[in-house]
């Protein structure tokens, strides 16, 4: 295949699909492949063809689906070949479209790919098309085509079209003629197949295919961060769903509203009017709600961004009621509504002197329409989008995932938690929809053949509370009116779980600062937290040792993406005074894992007595991969025992490639079963300038627990 023409046709998913073997795949790629052959795509090669051409992603992989999905590393790069080639001989670069225009006249008939939007030309009664990169418009477009792709009318899509020249004396003639439209968009595809296949992949397996097809590489995502880049897909796949993200620049906040699916639109906050979001009065036409499956506003957050209150007053219906007036009619739709908006403060900051929403113009910073919101994404738990963190594995070819998507928007998932667990009666009417519609929405994502096990319910039911109550919690800072919610869940023996959001238990004092002493909210923020450093008064010596605050003993959890831990506060108290410590943990293999331990014997040179020596013994094992890890492993190893012993740290290093379990011990009588042992913190840069290379709070955590148990007592 060579020519442009034949990306019309489907290319074969399933069993009758060419199969191959590239080198150097992952298991799951292979069997993504097994199972998905034809309907996936390797991630990284959207790169290699894209070249300087200025299309959505969606559009690269439809043609990347049609020639490359494969895992035949030959039929891959013939694929590329020919994808580069299509794009060289027929996308219209806007500085070359007069050399296109040429190439149309003199050749009678040629083959683009661009953007096309139609208007209707009242005074002649017809439609006509303008080529948004070729640079021409009043195009005539049939009605035919019109009533086909109604999406011509509104913002304009991305097609392959037959453009041909026939000159004219009369100068009102336009002389380009369109000889064919097709929209880049799947014509169709097997559903039941797809959920056939779905049961033939684990839930970790599914998610991290998902987190591939967005383009992210999973190994470099905690469970808690695959699931909020999950939660922007929710939109495509939940009619009506109302979901805001604020947070820092740079985290891929808008990327998939404009580059993941051809029914998803993407506007500029400040480029909405009513006319363009619902309808023109004018002449009755419909904006882009009616046509579109998301609106995305970008850009939203800003206090001094100018609104238009008439705007906002028919957002908050359509955001309530799913509909709009056209004069004296009433109608539905079905779009959903995102706003994405950046932060210009750290989230202490902002709970500190004002609430979660404080970055939004002023129209908007209103509890009527924030209460309107399903779920608020914590933009500021997710990282800075680096080039290592984008995937060279197999994802689905997007165009295919966005048209599964987009079938599963009219079924309701929501009551699928209700055998084994039931909301609190405290919760109102909007405030279970919100978590209704996030819960259904992550249901048809993660589990879309319905099938999921009591617990695999119950993480996605904490995390669509969770996000409900991030913007519940704010508007009660904002409308003292409204009344406090107790947010949780009971389980069938009727035991109650409470869901607090992860900045809550990050920032108790500031984010219960509204809450009166007394208030078990109070009492939760002035609680010592896990590993507290002993804090004394003024006084006398003997007073002093007096109201040193006893170190906590028993079970702490801390929360994926946490905030504020460090060994500083976690350990280092519960070691001071120790003159032996015994660190168990089979996981000193890499530069991180080696760097967190220099660290923690770091905290111990700081609180030792100048004149003392400690002696620290780790017990750990044998890197895998042969010798070249391990060698490498016990250089690592080396250079921190080298290290230590210029603070008067002696350590001592055995290998047991049997150990499982992970602790600290002292001479001093604690013991601290570390869950994770010290391998704690998620993925830091090492860039000089970024205080997480420094600073252990600033990083953020992966899930884990640690018990503390004083011994011999």
């Amino acid at each position: 295949m060579s020519d442009v023409s034949e990306v019309i046709q489907e290319a074969p998913v399933g069993p009758d699909a060419p199969v191959g073997a590239a080198p150097g795949q992952s298991e799951l790629d292979r069997k993504i492949n097994r199972f998905f052959l034809g309907a996936v795509v390797r991630k990284d090669l959207v790169k290699a063809v894209k070249g300087n051409a200025i299309v959505p992603s969606y559009v690269l992989e439809y043609l990347l689906g049609q020639y490359a999905a494969s895992d035949d590393e030959a039929t891959i790069q013939a694929g590329i070949d020919t994808v580069r080639k299509i794009l060289a001989d027929h996308y219209v670069h806007r500085n070359q479209s007069e050399l296109v225009k040429s190439t149309i006249r003199e050749r009678g008939r040629h083959r683009i790919i661009d953007k096309v939007t139609a208007t209707l030309n009242e005074k002649d009664d017809v439609y006509e098309a303008e080529f948004a990169n070729l640079g021409i418009k009043g195009v005539l477009v049939e009605s035919t085509t019109i009533k086909a792709h109604p999406k011509l009318l509104v913002g304009g899509v991305w097609c392959i079209c037959d453009i041909e020249y026939f000159h004219s004396a009369d100068p009102r003639v336009v002389p380009w003629i369109l000889g064919s439209i097709k929209p880049i968009q799947l014509s169709n595809f097997d559903v039941e197949g797809y959920l056939v296949a779905r049961r033939e992949f684990t839930t970790d397996e599914w998610i991290d295919l998902l987190v591939q097809s967005i383009g992210f590489n999973p190994e470099l995502f905690g469970r808690r961060a695959k699931l909020i880049q999950l939660v922007r897909l929710i939109p495509f796949v939940e009619r009506n769903y109302n979901l805001v993200e604020l947070g820092p620049k740079g985290t891929g906040k808008s990327h998939i509203f404009s580059e993941f699916s051809p029914h998803g639109m993407l506007v500029s906050g400040g480029e909405v009017t009513v006319p363009k979001l619902f309808v023109n009065n004018a002449n009755g036409r419909i904006g882009l709600v009616g046509y579109w499956d998301v609106v995305a506003f970008d850009e939203f957050a800003g206090k001094k961004k100018r609104t238009d209150r008439a705007l906002v007053d028919i957002m908050k219906n359509y955001m309530a009621n799913k509909s709009f007036s056209r004069g004296v009619e009433t109608l539905g739709a079905e779009a959903s509504m995102v706003f994405v908006g950046n932060t210009s403060h750290t989230v202490p900051y902002m709970l500190k002197h004002s609430d979660l929403f404080d970055e939004l113009p002023e129209s908007y910073h209103d509890s009527a329409y924030l209460d309107r919101l399903h779920h608020y994404i914590p933009g500021w738990e997710v990282d800075t989008i680096r080039g290592e963190m984008f995937s060279d594995g197999y994802g689905f070819v997007v165009d295919y995932i966005a048209e599964v998507l987009k079938s599963m928007r009219s079924q309701d998932y929501s009551d699928r938690y209700q055998q084994y667990f039931s909301l609190s009666s405290d919760i109102s009417t909007r405030d279970r929809d919100g978590i209704h519609k996030t819960f259904s929405g992550l249901m048809k994502i993660l589990y879309p053949h319905g099938e999921a096990a009591p617990e695999e319910v119950e993480e996605i039911l904490r995390f669509a509370i969770e996000g409900r109550k991030r913007v519940k919690d704010q508007i009660l800072r904002i409308d003292s009116t409204m009344a406090d919610v107790k947010f949780g869940y009971l389980d069938r023996s009727g035991a109650w779980h409470a869901v607090s959001t992860l900045e809550e238990d990050e920032y108790p004092a500031y984010y219960h600062r509204e809450r009166r002493e007394g208030s078990r909210a109070a009492d939760r923020a002035i609680e010592p937290t896990a590993g507290a450093v002993p804090t004394v008064q003024d006084g006398s010596p003997d007073e002093r040792a007096q109201v040193v605050a006893p170190l906590f003993e028993g079970h702490r959890e801390f929360q994926e993406n946490q905030r504020g831990v460090s060994f500083e506060t976690l350990l280092i108290p519960y070691l001071s005074g120790a003159g032996q410590i015994t660190i168990t943990d089979p996981y000193i293999r890499q530069f991180h894992q080696a760097r967190n331990l220099m660290e923690l014997i770091e905290g111990i040179a700081v609180v030792k007595d100048t004149a003392d020596e400690v002696n620290v013994k780790l017990i750990t094992s044998e890197s895998n991969g042969g010798e070249d890890k391990v060698r490498k492993q016990l250089e690592l190893l080396l250079k921190v025992k080298q290290g230590a012993a210029v603070g008067g740290i002696n350590l001592d290093v055995s290998f047991a490639n049997t150990i499982h379990d992970r602790s600290i011990v002292t001479d001093t009588g604690w013991k601290i079963v570390l869950g994770r042992g010290l391998d704690i913190f998620q993925y830091v840069t090492g860039d000089a300038f970024d205080l997480a290379t420094r600073l252990q709070t600033y990083r953020q955590v992966k899930a884990f627990g640690v018990t503390y148990i004083r011994e011999g007592q």
